[in-house]
């Protein structure tokens, strides 16, 4: 028997990872994403393994997720597992030099965008008292550094959603999971320096970062652990990251 998994997002990064993971070990996907040209080359690779429905969609777009979302067919719609993994960092300036489009995109997307699928996806799986849930937050929801500051605000957000969701769902047979990674080396950066692709080189010189293939490997084992195990939140970093000191300004008296 199929089990089916839900990835927004899934057109680059964890999404994509995520999806090739889950179709080579035979579960359906419902794949989201703004890019309809990844979409298509993503369901010509992974419907030869797997059934595949994709859904060109924006999650900042309340009718539009609620339309496509409800739009599934009933061959797709009893969904196991929900990634929301649709989310964006935009710029690193401090917050009196920020765009404030930046903010209102991080916050749409990281935001709205997640609380627009849930509420969608949720009531059939507590309909039929099954389910997983998994949010991709971040370590900036935790811990802040010059420049993430919306950014690490919606993180925060997701930690404390997925916190308050499993109160609201105590009692029913669905789980729900808050993955936090730490640096990533994805289009992340990229986006994030608006398509500076030298920019976004710069972050993971001389390290060896997280892969999205690593995050696929966490996903992959949260929707097989037992049902009765809920993993409430996960913060993940690689190896040669860690916390560094706290700042300190001294000034300098001439």
């Amino acid at each position: 028997m199929y089990k089916t998994i839900l990835i927004t997002g899934a057109t680059s990064g964890f999404g994509k990872a995520c999806a090739i993971k889950f179709a080579q070990n035979g579960w359906k996907l419902i794949l989201t994403g703004r890019r309809e040209d990844r979409l298509a080359k993503l369901y010509d690779e992974l419907s030869q393994k797997t059934p595949v429905h994709t859904l060109s969609m924006d999650v900042r777009n309340r009718r539009d997720v609620f339309e496509k979302l409800l739009s599934i067919p009933d061959d797709f719609a009893s969904i196991d597992v929900l990634v929301n993994n649709a989310g964006l960092a935009l710029g690193l300036l401090p917050a009196h030099e920020a765009d404030l489009d930046d903010w209102e995109t991080m916050i749409d997307t990281n935001i709205k965008g997640l609380v627009y699928c849930t509420r969608t996806i949720l009531p059939k799986m507590v309909e039929r008292n099954r389910g997983l849930i998994i949010n991709i937050g971040s370590i900036a929801g935790n811990w802040p550094y010059p420049g993430g500051n919306v950014y690490g605000a919606t993180k925060a957000f997701v930690q404390q959603f997925s916190r308050n969701l499993r109160s609201d769902l105590l009692g029913k047979n669905i789980r729900v999971t808050n993955i936090e990674p730490g640096i990533a080396e994805t289009e992340f950066s990229i986006v994030r320096y608006h398509g500076d692709e030298e920019e976004a080189k710069k972050v993971y010189q001389n390290t060896k970062a997280l892969s999205a293939e690593d995050i696929a490997d966490i996903i992959w084992w949260l929707a097989n652990s037992p049902e009765h195990v809920n993993i409430n939140q996960l913060e993940v970093m690689p190896t040669l990251q860690a916390w560094g000191p706290l700042n300190i300004f001294r000034e300098v008296k001439l």
